[in-house]
C-alpha cells in the first residue's frame, strides 16, 4: 500500500512539473503621440484650382494630380473673342505640366497641347509656335516654349472655379 501511495504522489508531482506556467503578456500602452496625429493620404489624387485674369479675360482651371498623372478642366472666358471650355489630360514632368486641352469652341471640337510651368504654386502658360498634327495642335518645338509672357494662374477658391467651369 505504501508503494501505491508513493507511486501516486510521485506521478501527481511529475504531472505538476510538466504544466507550463503561463505568464500574462505585459500590458502595452498606446502611443498617444501617434494617435493624436491625423492620417494624411499621400497616395490619393490632389485637387488644385487656379484663376488667371488679364483685363476682362479670365482663365479657370481645376487640376487633379494623381502621382504625376494630370486630369482636370479648363475654361477661357474672353470678353471680345470666343471663349472655350474643356478637359485636360496629361502628366507632370519636373515642374512642367504637359497637357492636352480638348475643348469646344464655336461648335467645333478641338485639341491642342498646353504646357504650364509650376513655380511657387503659380501656373504660367507656355507660349510657343504650334503645328497641326493628326487633328491636334501641338507645339512645334518644345525647347522654344517661352513662359515669361504666358498667362499666370494663381491659386483660387475651388467653389468659384467649379462654378465657372459648369
Amino acid at each position: 500500500m505504501k508503494k501505491l501511495i508513493l507511486l501516486g504522489s510521485l506521478s501527481v508531482f511529475l504531472m505538476n512539473c510538466n504544466k507550463k506556467t503561463e505568464t500574462p503578456a505585459p500590458k502595452t500602452e498606446s502611443d498617444t503621440i501617434a494617435a493624436a496625429e491625423p492620417v494624411v493620404d499621400t497616395l490619393g489624387p490632389k485637387s488644385f484650382c487656379y484663376l488667371g485674369v488679364t483685363g476682362k479675360d479670365s482663365v479657370f482651371a481645376s487640376i487633379d494630380d494623381n502621382l504625376g498623372t494630370i486630369t482636370g478642366k479648363l475654361a477661357y472666358k474672353n470678353s471680345e473673342k470666343d471663349s472655350s471650355k474643356g478637359d485636360l489630360t496629361g502628366f507632370k514632368s519636373g515642374d512642367t505640366l504637359k497637357l492636352t486641352y480638348e475643348f469646344q469652341s464655336e461648335g467645333t471640337k478641338s485639341k491642342r497641347d498646353i504646357y504650364f510651368i509650376q513655380k511657387d504654386n503659380i501656373l504660367t502658360e507656355g507660349i510657343g509656335e504650334h503645328k497641326e498634327e493628326d487633328g491636334q495642335s501641338k507645339y512645334a518645338d518644345e525647347k522654344k516654349i517661352s513662359y515669361k509672357d504666358g498667362q499666370k494662374l494663381e491659386p483660387a477658391d475651388c467653389k468659384v472655379v467649379s462654378k465657372a467651369l459648369k
